[in-house]
């Protein structure tokens, strides 16, 4: 059960407040506040504020506040499926066989429930109140409705969700003598399904609860090209968004290159898969010309960087991406090839990761080098505007994301009282530069309070640790060689 939305909650005495801007003059990373105002769903005012009669008092001393995290791009059926020791140690297509493709037909209702449930209450608890899930578990006959249990999982937890309807009409070899559960659809299903979760589900406002997005899981492989253009064109006419994953690894471009001598991303933009209403996860081997096309157009990445560093697939190359104008955003991806799916440790590991990728660029002066390291590469300020607002534009939700009046009433307090924060300078810092996982004093969804000092009402943390045991030890006996 979720905490309805007061008429009107005063956020007091917070230590820092971060907004989700970009950190220029006229779009500040941070406010002094230190009051915050929420009237229902939407933040109403920001400064030094004096309660009002009735008004609900939540107490932010020595805690900070950010916007509360958007995650592009995951796989909640995955959740289950952490560590697996045959494929932990595998590069991106030996691990989809070893992993995920080993063990998705042994998903039936109960298991993909409680995999998604598990899933939201991880990131709920990292701040988490928006979630893009990339899910492709459908096939035909299927007996369970996939789509339903996660949007009645998150709605039970009080999250913002997006569903990015995942599928594919054809497979790659290695799914070819797979089960059922693996066999692709047909396009007019594929289709006739969109069309109505569209109808259920989809809603176009700017601050939607729900969302419905055309995901085709990857679009080199998933489908034809001709049913590029279609499923584009299908979606457009429904006012749905587009995703897919693309340049994952250097096999994308060979892929593209053998079969259309075009690099990856030329190949979705004569497919009509490039737009200001699209956006792909990872996007980790792009070139210089890929990355000027994905600006000239808006096209957005979702930048997985725990997944792509578990995989080995290498460290997208954000920084450029974001001085090229390309829309920035950040995603978890499947808790399978990322063994903590929480936006805590993404967007930590996004600081690091992207200082780290343009440090190793560096060379001696004697070699014709001109700078030592990459540590301008990404701010704190950059990393918790490409997690909150980034991601919110990607995905069109354009009153989400910010700790700004107007905007929607999603908000994470974080309470420092781990040692590890003990000594900060700058506590606004701490979540993104410090990592681990701050005490979660609040969350706040569209103004209902999800989440109150790392709890969720109705949620028995030790009966779901037990259930996800048993389920995984069945999973590994049931699952073949």
């Amino acid at each position: 059960m979720t905490q309805e939305p007061h008429k009107s909650t005063l956020i007091r005495n917070a230590a820092a407040i971060m907004t989700g801007g970009r950190g220029t003059d006229d779009d500040p990373a941070r406010v002094a506040g230190p009051d915050i105002r929420l009237n229902g769903d939407t933040i109403a005012e920001i400064g030094a504020l004096t309660p009002l009669p009735g008004e609900t008092v939540v107490d932010a001393s020595d805690c900070v506040v950010y916007p509360a995290w958007v995650n592009t791009h995951h796989h909640l059926f995955q959740s289950l499926l952490k560590g697996d020791l045959a494929g932990l140690d595998a590069s991106l297509t030996p691990w989809l066989a070893a992993t995920p493709y080993r063990f998705r037909a042994l998903f039936d209702e109960k298991r993909f429930r409680l995999a998604a449930r598990i899933g939201l209450i991880e990131l709920a608890r990292s701040g988490c109140a928006t979630v893009a899930d990339h899910n492709y578990v459908y096939y035909p006959d299927m007996p369970f409705d996939s789509s339903a249990i996660l949007f009645d999982e998150a709605d039970k937890l009080g999250l913002r969700f997006v569903l990015l309807r995942g599928g594919a009409t054809q497979t790659r070899q290695l799914e070819a003598d797979l089960p059922t559960a693996l066999r692709p659809e047909s396009l007019d299903g594929f289709l006739a399904d969109m069309e109505r979760l569209a109808a259920s589900y989809h809603d176009a406002s700017p601050r939607a609860m729900r969302r419905v997005v055309m995901a085709p899981t990857t679009v080199l492989y998933s489908i034809s090209p001709a049913e590029m253009r279609a499923t584009a064109a299908f979606a457009r006419k429904l006012g749905l968004r587009l995703h897919s994953h693309l340049s994952e690894t250097v096999g994308y471009q060979d892929s593209a290159k053998a079969m259309y001598d075009r690099s990856p991303v030329a190949f979705c933009g004569e497919h009509d898969w490039l737009g200001p209403d699209v956006w792909y996860a990872h996007l980790v081997k792009v070139d210089a010309d890929e990355i000027a096309m994905l600006a000239q157009t808006g096209t957005g990445v979702a930048h997985c960087p725990q997944s792509n560093g578990r995989l080995g697939s290498g460290i997208c190359p954000v920084r450029d991406m974001a001085d090229a104008g390309v829309p920035v955003s950040i995603g978890v991806d499947g808790a399978a090839s990322n063994e903590a799916a929480d936006m805590i440790s993404e967007v930590h590991m996004t600081w690091l990761a992207q200082r780290a990728r343009v440090g190793m660029a560096a060379t001696p002066k004697f070699r014709g080098g001109t700078f030592e390291g990459g540590a301008h590469a990404a701010s704190v300020a950059d990393v918790i505007h490409w997690g909150t607002a980034g991601g919110a534009s990607v995905m069109g939700l354009d009153e989400v994301g910010r700790v700004a009046p107007g905007y929607s009433a999603d908000l994470a307090i974080y309470r420092l009282d781990d040692p590890r924060y003990f000594g900060l300078h700058d506590p606004a810092i701490g979540p993104v530069a410090s990592g681990g996982r701050p005490t979660l004093a609040a969350l706040f969804c569209a103004g209902r309070r999800v989440v109150s000092n790392d709890a969720i009402d109705g949620v028995d943390l030790v009966e779901l640790g037990r259930e996800a045991r048993a389920t995984v030890k069945a999973l590994l006996a049931e699952a073949p060689a």
